[in-house]
């Protein structure tokens, strides 16, 4: 069993940073993370892929290489292809590796689970060929493997990142299909004091914008109606855009709305989350270091509210700071003056995200499906099912467990939950605070019995203390 000072779950920009951080405080640190190599979602593979496909994935992606090698410290203990099941108080950390079980012990707790894609329930999205612009990106990260005649539809500035990536690999999409609205743009102009403090961003998103126009991959916005034709496979994606009817036989479609805060692990161990309207999600409730109700548990980056990888990094650092300080590795004052800096740069890389946020909201169709919408994908569960339940009585997610066995697939509630609350709170004619979220119960992700088997015992535990 490992007993460190630190451990940190998820080796994204935040959970890199924080390590290395807390490594040259002095610290312990092991790092557990699902992933074969350090990087998290943003940098997958960042090491190997880099050399490979560096010219066709960016310097935004090459950078994270300056993270993975600040790794290389002699306190920093990386347990890579490590799936935790279950956080017990402690803190103590179960995990399955390599077909075996372990368990891990620390003085404090630093979670950097990152964020998932936000699902997008649309008529014909389960159908063969359909997946998340970032599940398309990580193929071309990971295998070098680029998506051919692939429509992207959604909103926000990842569709054009990754457009422009497929531009690169020779294998541009044939069209992007784009959600936001002349409104939402204005509406965000309230915003653009911000969005000129992170003028970096606005100057990436016009250079990527470019490379599609130059590729002459054509976008439509504002589209409404959207929906995937096929039977046993895509065929065509229909939606109304400027008001006309359009049609665009291909043979893959990648959707993408947004990001949402992976929060099954902090939702495990009780931590309170909130309402987020603006990112209409739930989001930790966590303090200015990423300090939880939990007083031996941290969360930083991503999965404490969406910002980015730049800023993901920077929490994590300044999360490290507190915790050090926390044992006695730096005096509040040491910390204070390290965090100054780090605190200005947070700030300004944060800048830009209620323009963002504004300017390119979620698909509200998608939120609120139709009736015949699959919701919940692995049971199978439409929107129609959730709304009859709420007219049964059901006002929260955990109900529809026991009513149609949404949430209790596989996925356990992460792709699904945010339509649910949302479908069952206006329904319902609640809050999504108060019709809140599903409860979340070891284990976190699937472990076997072989696995828990190979764990010490508790006898063992005791006796290597």
């Amino acid at each position: 069993m490992h007993e460190v000072d630190l451990i940190i779950i998820g080796a994204g920009p935040a959970g890199m940073s924080a390590a290395a951080r807390a490594a040259d405080c002095g610290l312990s640190v092991l790092i557990v993370d699902e992933q074969p190599a350090a990087g998290g979602q943003i940098y997958r593979d960042v090491d190997r892929a880099s050399a490979l496909r560096g010219d066709i994935l960016g310097k935004d992606f090459t950078e994270g290489q300056k993270l993975t090698r600040r790794l290389d410290h002699r306190n920093i203990t990386h347990l890579n292809g490590a799936v935790v099941w279950q956080i017990e108080d402690g803190p103590r950390v179960s995990y399955a590796r390599a077909g075996r079980g372990g368990t891990a012990c620390a003085k404090r707790l630093l979670l950097a689970t990152g964020a998932l894609e936000r699902s997008m329930p649309i008529p014909g999205w389960t159908l063969p060929g359909v997946m998340t612009a970032g599940a398309a990106q990580i193929l071309l990260k990971q295998s070098g493997i680029a998506c051919e005649r692939a429509v992207l539809v959604g909103s926000g500035p990842l569709l054009y990142l990754i457009g422009a990536q497929m531009v690169r690999a020779g294998f541009p999409p044939l069209a992007l299909v784009e959600t936001q609205t002349r409104r939402d743009f204005i509406g965000s102009l309230r915003h653009l004091g911000g969005a000129l403090r992170g003028w970096r961003y606005l100057l990436k998103g016009a250079a990527m914008l470019r490379q599609l126009r130059r590729a002459r991959v054509p976008r439509y916005l504002a589209a409404s109606d959207i929906a995937i034709e096929g039977q046993e496979a895509v065929r065509a994606v229909t939606f109304n855009s400027a008001g006309k009817s359009h049609r665009i036989a291909c043979e893959t479609v990648l959707l993408h709305h947004g990001v949402v805060p992976n929060t099954q692990t902090a939702r495990s161990i009780d931590i309170p989350h909130q309402w987020d309207t603006q990112q209409a999600c739930f989001v930790p409730d966590s303090d200015a270091w990423g300090r939880t109700a939990q007083p031996a548990v941290f969360i930083a980056g991503d999965g404490a509210g969406i910002a980015g990888a730049k800023a993901a990094a920077l929490a994590g650092e300044i999360a490290a700071l507190d915790i050090a300080c926390d044992l006695d590795k730096l005096t509040s004052a040491d910390r204070d003056a390290a965090a100054r800096p780090l605190r200005a740069r947070l700030a300004k890389e944060r800048a830009a995200r209620p323009f963002i946020d504004s300017a390119y909201p979620p698909y509200a169709a998608a939120l609120a499906p139709h009736d015949a919408t699959i919701v919940c994908r692995c049971e199978e569960v439409t929107a129609g099912d959730i709304r009859r339940m709420a007219g049964l009585g059901c006002l929260g997610p955990n109900q529809t467990k026991a009513f149609v066995r949404a949430g209790m697939g596989p996925c356990q509630g992460r792709y699904c939950g945010l339509t649910v609350t949302r479908l069952l709170a206006e329904a319902n004619g609640l809050s999504p605070d108060q019709t809140g979220h599903y409860r979340i119960r070891p284990p976190i992700k699937p472990v076997t019995l072989g696995e828990i088997a190979t764990m010490p015992s508790q006898e063992t535990r005791k006796q290597s203390k």
